[in-house]
């Protein structure tokens, strides 16, 4: 895919096209953002967010996590049948993977601040472990190559979540 051609079929200039996206990335950014981070987003993590409840935090979270990999998954799949280039996908990848990193954190500190983050983990083990969990990886493993439902997903996801970063409940 050129900008020549994303301008032709936008009907506009490609100096229009450079003004508004500045980069092929910066169209890459604004269609996963139009897919993911859409209104239905916004409502999700702000659900998540507000509770006060360790586990009930955890459990959105999965929640949000299934929603961002499946909206995801479809834009990922439409850029590549547009011919998309894997290196402009993974850098983008990986630019999101940091952000995502670093958002993650509130939800790990909130865990700990509560006194329900497991004794055994610090918050930078418990942070790589929600990390690794809520990505792209397993979400594509279980739910793109195994064909779990997306909501089995979310279900196995906020269990597994509470089982590993949880105090245990007597």
């Amino acid at each position: 895919m050129t900008i020549d051609a994303i301008a032709a079929k936008a009907n506009v200039s490609v100096p229009t096209v450079y003004a508004v996206f500045k980069s092929k990335t910066g169209i890459l950014t604004a269609v996963l953002d139009e897919s993911m981070f859409g209104s239905d987003y916004e409502e999700i993590v702000r659900y998540a967010q507000s509770a006060t409840d360790a586990e009930i935090r955890l459990r959105r979270a999965a929640a949000v996590a299934r929603q961002i990999r499946s909206a995801q998954s479809a834009a990922f799949e439409l850029m590549r049948g547009a011919g998309v280039v894997a290196p402009e996908l993974a850098k983008l990848e990986r630019q999101r993977e940091r952000l995502r990193y670093e958002r993650e954190e509130s939800v790990i500190t909130s865990l700990k601040d509560s006194g329900k983050l497991r004794p055994d983990l610090n918050r930078q083990k418990a942070r790589d472990i929600f990390w690794m969990l809520t990505g792209g990886d397993v979400y594509r493993m279980l739910v793109g190559e195994r064909r779990w439902a997306a909501e089995q997903y979310e279900s196995w996801l906020a269990d597994t979540l509470v089982k590993l970063l949880m105090t245990r409940r007597d």
